[in-house]
């Protein structure tokens, strides 16, 4: 059972993590760039795209560098650590965050800038062949994908060597849990500035253009579509970029901090280390399914990304059972946490599962707003959000059947060998194996908005009917890919919360050097530290929503305008002002992302500073709770909206004589308002909230020394 053999999969996974993207993106950049009129299109996306995130990164860089001297100064008058001075520990803490925070920003900027580099070759490969423009897209979002797995893989397993990881295995966790913080401070301003801007940009956009105007989608008389199509690459893919690194960076930290109980006993660093290795054989995993995608005229692109899911599936089961061997087999007990890392792996394919099922227009819900939709947008907004709720029921029973399974299996395994903390453990394990396919996902991921923007492109540049099919071929299977990924960060947000909800109990437990087990709600400060917990999540959702409203009515404002004082622009003989659609989109999506980013790092400090550190347990477990709840509505009733309305637009929909009632009807219209609707829910709100939960976790790691009594 020693961890050194191994070890080396960590570095390994990581050079081959970056010599792939290198070649991913090689292989995307030397593709053809199709027409001038495309061209066109794509560089006024890519110009607007590059001046938002060096306007918001601006902004987040300012704001990071406040929070490491923040918590250096909290570090250095209230924490201590054996053999360690406060003002060492006090740098170590700080630049751990400001690593994260710049390892996370770094994680967006990628994903944007590749995206915005890919969907002109997506466009242009779709004139002549679907598989050639699915290879593209996915190997676009590829490079964001695995590039970001690997740089959280290295970035913790090298912040754990340079803290002494090796010499005192029992202490760096800790000190390095910094990293996760950072990370979780950047990706909450990405999400929200990069969700804000793509929704509010896609409310004035549909709203104007499609209902008012009666124009199609991605018209290029639309002023506000260019804004819209910038918002998928600041949103989708440098939001949700940082979203996955400090989800794969925190968590693992959390499963280190678990390890060292069961370290402690068996003086064994592979307990520690493990998390970081599975997830090396994970991004091996990964990088082999993405090489198997193949896709034909003939086939559902959806088919082919399955296919490439399902192999990295079953390769992450052999690496598992493989490390689990090599590692964790602790007087022959290996095969509970090889059954409870399975647990974690089929979870995150039970979501894909539930969340087609939402969000599909195969399938009962989205086919139940649609018929709403014909009577109306009142029953379209009622029948969604009903979707909405009922998706919580598979959601929670799934999470709860895999943490209490994972858990068993731990038990299981601490009766066999009679060592304590196996069913912590065991959870942690499920966690992992659950992350083991997280390159694959946010591959999927940002092959949606790459899909999106390259069928955009081909509609603003006149592109003949056939590559318009192939483009929209591709972009209904985009949309299955972005809801499938928001499905599996909120599971894997769900299962690691009760493990890093333990890690804290374990800080506190380490701080004070008392045994810390059990929050007790009947008190009055704990129960209120609960009740302010389910608050924030709802309080936050609010701010982010209202954010998309004002942002969206001032494009509403714009485009209306610019109609009614431009005639040109709905003859064809003027080109709308799309620029200054873009500066409106831009500087609201940046003002209003900084109240909901301060409430969120804000509240959790106050209700700790106040009611002290089982109140704060309270609120992170009662906050994490009813953020994934909450989220769960948001993500999946967003994109049930989302997809009726496509499935009207496909001419899916029929009334009582069988014709049908496509686009330009009242139905379509309903539906559109509906899409509006849940367009903040699933793509500002439901996204920051996955960063949410694990901000909680980490904010709640790192200050933990303010809030004891």
């Amino acid at each position: 059972m020693d961890a050194q053999p191994l070890l080396w999969v960590v570095p390994f996974s990581g050079l081959v993590a970056v010599l792939v993207a290198g070649y991913f993106a090689y292989d995307v950049l030397r593709s053809p760039i199709g027409t001038p009129e495309m061209q066109k299109v794509a560089g006024a996306i890519y110009v607007a795209a590059v001046a938002f995130i060096q306007r918001q990164y601006r902004t987040i860089f300012l704001l990071a560098l406040g929070g490491m001297v923040l918590i250096g100064v909290v570090i250095y008058f209230f924490e201590s650590a054996p053999g360690v001075q406060p003002l060492e520990l006090a740098i170590r803490t700080s630049i751990a965050f400001f690593v994260g925070a710049v390892c996370s920003m770094a994680s967006g900027i990628v994903g944007m800038f590749v995206a915005v580099k890919s969907n002109l070759r997506t466009a242009s490969a779709a004139q002549h062949s679907i598989g050639d423009a699915l290879r593209i897209a996915l190997r676009g979002g590829a490079v964001s994908g695995i590039l970001v797995v690997g740089l959280s893989l290295i970035g913790v397993f090298v912040m754990f060597i340079a803290y002494g990881g090796f010499q005192k295995p029992s202490e760096a966790p800790f000190t390095i849990v910094g990293f996760g913080f950072g990370a979780s401070f950047v990706a909450l301003f990405a999400q929200l500035g990069g969700g804000i801007y793509t929704k509010a940009a896609d409310l004035g956009a549909d709203l104007v253009g499609k209902v008012e105007a009666g124009i199609p989608e991605d018209d290029p008389r639309n002023a506000a579509v260019i804004a819209d199509l910038v918002g998928d690459n600041v949103g989708d893919c440098a939001g949700r970029g940082a979203d996955l690194f400090e989800s794969t960076a925190a968590e693992n930290i959390g499963a280190m901090i678990l390890g060292v109980a069961i370290y402690t006993v068996t003086q064994n660093v592979a307990w520690i280390v493990f998390p970081l290795v599975v997830r090396g054989f994970g991004l091996i995993a990964s990088v082999i399914g993405i090489f198997t995608v193949r896709g034909n005229e003939k086939r559902d692109p959806m088919g082919s990304l399955n296919s490439g899911y399902y192999i990295t599936i079953v390769l992450s089961i052999v690496g598992m059972y493989f490390v689990t061997n090599q590692m964790l087999n602790e007087k022959g007990g290996a095969l509970y946490f090889f059954g409870a890392g399975v647990v974690g792996i089929l979870t995150s394919l039970a979501f894909v599962y539930i969340t087609q099922y939402y969000t599909s227009g195969n399938w009962r819900p989205v086919k139940e707003i649609a018929e709403a939709a014909k009577t109306g947008p009142a029953t379209t907004i009622i029948s969604g959000v009903a979707v909405g709720f009922e998706t919580t029921a598979s959601s929670a029973i799934t999470i709860s059947i895999a943490l209490f399974v994972s858990h068993w299996l731990g038990d299981q395994w601490g009766q066999t060998t009679g060592l304590p903390h196996g069913g912590i453990y065991g959870t942690a394990v499920a966690t992992m194996g659950m992350l083991m396919s997280a390159a694959f996902i946010l591959a999927m991921d940002t092959f949606g908005p790459i899909t999106d923007n390259a069928g955009g492109v081909a509609s603003m540049a006149r592109a003949s009917e056939e590559t318009r099919e192939r483009t929209d071929r591709l972009d209904a299977a985009g949309n299955t890919t972005k809801a499938l990924t928001k499905g599996y960060a909120v599971a894997s947000a769900a299962l690691a919360a009760f493990l890093l909800f333990s890690a804290y109990l374990d800080k506190v437990a380490q701080l004070t050097g008392k045994e810390f087990k059990t929050v007790d709600l009947a008190k009055v400060d704990v129960f209120l530290g609960g009740f302010l917990g389910a608050m924030l999540v709802y309080l936050f959702s609010s701010l982010a929503i209202r954010a998309v409203g004002r942002a969206g009515a001032a494009i509403i404002e714009e485009v209306r305008t610019q109609f009614r004082e431009h005639p040109g622009i709905m003859a064809g003989t003027e080109e709308p002002n799309y620029a200054r659609v873009v500066d409106i989109t831009t500087a609201s999506a940046l003002r209003n992302m900084i109240a909901p980013g301060l409430l969120a790092v804000g509240a959790p400090i106050v209700v700790g500073v106040l009611l002290k550190a089982e109140a704060e347990a309270a609120l992170l477990m009662v906050g994490t709770m009813a953020g994934v709840i909450l989220a769960t509505v948001l993500n999946n009733g967003g994109g049930a909206w989302d997809n009726a309305k496509k499935y009207i637009e496909s001419g899916m929909l029929k009334d009582d004589k069988g014709r049908v009632l496509g686009k330009g009807t009242p139905a379509h219209a309903a539906a559109v308002v509906g899409d509006t609707v849940g367009d903040p829910f699933k793509d500002t709100a439901g996204p920051s909230l996955h960063v949410l939960i694990k901000l909680l976790a980490t904010i709640t790691l790192v200050l933990a020394p303010l809030f004891i009594p």
